[in-house]
């Protein structure tokens, strides 16, 4: 198995390709494993709301608890060998592509990068993708860079370090394609030590082809940041559309996924176009319709309403492991005439009453939350199916809702894992998986 240092130089040497490559490149000098200095970053500058959370010292930690803290110092020495903005869009796309398959090798136990960590564990990437992140923005080159361009390379690293440009379906017959979102850590205000199952189970299940009943099933996986702005921008469309539309590559199911409700999975059946009251990890809050960018196909008018086309019933009754697993009808609506009130962006917003129902939406109703509530849980669900209805993709699809992942004691705010807490991300991984699998399987039927 590779180690620790190993890991970290194969991205070095990764980055010093990007520079020479580039336009106006000046080559890097190879950078020993486990140098933190980098004259060209400066760290005194002020951090935004989720970027500061990295001054903590767990955060440090899980970075280096992963085998991913020699690779976020050489990709900000490598920042410093960058002499042009052309270069530095090469370096991104270069060492984000290198970090991604290095973390979903490492959770699928092809490479040991050296942490402490368990494989499965998604907060390294988290993290180091927000220190390079937060390197980027506190760059100072030697030659101009414009706002724009600076932002344009932290978009970059946002959406490639979540493998959302990592998408890659074959083309040959008879495989089952099937695509799984998942999501970053959250409320990291009241836990900084926070992980997501969702995006385990998504490194866990990138590039996987299993025999299914009708053919081999190749799953591909992305994660998503929790944070309304992107959403707004249409990064879910915008990561879906190639795969949705019609080709030989076009997938046979989805699954959005996402941290839910304590000991049990929700199949969510209906979600909502309402998004409301809480915050994001930018501590943004939104209250209002989701808006849908220009440009992204869509169905108009908008509607209030998407419906899974997951198979919810077999999915229900297959019996995939120990969390009880229920197709999840409950919203709650207001009537069709309802004014809507202003868009707020103010936290905490105001709450969005309303009835709520156990099976399902009244015709004509307007949506205050679907199954999977008003955040952005039931958003990513909504905004996938939608764009399915919108560009008439026939293929299963809908979100899973994971139970929480439990297991730090919150009386030992220093300690990052245990045994309890490795054991419930594996049995969440392993149903998620198998619950995918159940909808993937009805495919050809």
């Amino acid at each position: 198995m590779p180690s620790r240092a190993r890991s970290a130089l194969v991205l070095t040497s990764t980055a010093a390709l990007a520079v020479t490559l580039a336009a106006g490149a000046a080559t890097a000098a190879p950078v020993a494993a486990g140098s933190t200095a980098a004259a060209c970053v400066d760290t005194s500058a002020t951090l935004p709301y989720e970027e500061s959370f990295l001054a903590r010292t767990e955060a440090q930690q899980l970075i280096a608890g992963g085998g991913f803290d020699d690779t976020v110092a050489a990709f900000r020495e490598a920042l410093c060998g960058v002499g042009s903005a052309g270069a530095a869009a090469t370096l991104v796309k270069e060492q984000g592509a290198a970090l991604w398959r290095l973390a979903v090798d490492r959770v699928q136990g092809r490479v040991d990068t050296g942490g402490w960590l368990s494989a499965g564990d998604d907060r390294p990437l988290y993290w180091a993708r927000l220190a390079m992140v937060a390197d980027l923005r506190r760059w100072t080159p030697d030659f101009e860079l414009t706002a724009a361009q600076r932002q344009q390379l932290i978009d970059t690293m946002d959406r490639v370090l979540r493998g959302q440009d990592d998408i890659r379906f074959p083309a040959a017959d008879r495989i089952t394609r099937t695509l799984v979102t998942g999501f970053d850590p959250f409320t990291l205000n009241r836990d900084v030590r926070q992980a997501n199952p969702s995006g385990a189970s998504a490194l866990a299940l990138d590039g996987v082809t299993v025999k299914g009943p009708n053919g081999p099933i190749r799953i591909e996986a992305a994660l998503f940041p929790v944070r309304w702005r992107d959403f707004g921008q249409g990064m879910v469309e915008k990561a879906l559309l190639p795969h949705f539309r019609p080709g030989k590559k076009q997938v046979d199911v989805f699954a959005t996924t996402s941290q839910g409700r304590v000991g049990r999975i929700d199949i969510e059946h209906y979600n909502g176009a309402w998004r409301a009251g809480f915050g994001d990890n930018e501590a943004v809050c939104y209250r209002g319709i989701a808006p849908i960018p220009a440009g992204i196909p869509t169905v108009t008018p908008q509607p209030q309403w998407t419906v899974s086309t997951h198979p919810i019933t077999a999915m229900v009754k297959a019996g995939t492991g120990p969390f009880p697993v229920y197709d999840n009808t409950q919203v709650t609506e207001v009537p069709g005439d309802t004014p809507i009130d202003p868009v707020t962006t103010t936290c905490p917003a105001a709450p969005s009453p309303g009835t709520v129902r156990a099976d399902g939406p009244t015709p004509g109703s307007q949506a205050r939350a679907g199954g999977g509530g008003n955040y952005l849980s039931n958003e990513i669900a909504y905004r996938a199916t939608l764009l399915r209805d919108a560009v008439g993709l026939d293929a299963p699809g809908g979100h899973i809702h994971t139970p929480v992942l439990q297991g730090l004691d919150a009386s030992k705010p220093q300690e990052l894992t245990n045994p309890t807490f490795e054991a419930n991300r594996a049995a969440i991984n392993a149903q998620i998986r198998d619950l995918v699998l159940v909808a993937a399987g009805t495919v050809n039927d």
